[in-house]
């Protein structure tokens, strides 16, 4: 496994918001309100988790032009930190 994945890998699940939304989104694409609803945390506080996952690569909006409803998918990186913490979960 590359270094730049367990990287990553270390931030996502230094945040269970984090953490949880790969798992999710490992499941399948989804929605803001969508992902908020199955992690448990409420819609206003899944924009900024959206927007980390972004940031450091993990996560993707495949139609950023639209205002709502946009879909978040996650990215190669993604998948390979999302079997990390299948592997690791407990």
């Amino acid at each position: 496994m590359e270094d730049d994945v367990l990287t990553v890998y270390g931030y996502v699940i230094s945040s269970s918001y984090r953490e949880n939304s790969v798992k999710s989104l490992n499941e399948s694409n989804k929605i803001p309100t969508n992902l908020a609803e199955d992690i448990g945390i409420r819609t206003n506080h899944i924009s900024k988790v959206l927007k980390e996952l972004k940031e450091c690569g993990v996560a993707e909006c495949i139609n950023e032009e639209k205002r709502k409803n946009r879909v978040y998918r996650l990215t190669s990186m993604g998948q390979d930190v999302a079997k990390l913490i299948d592997k690791y979960d407990d």
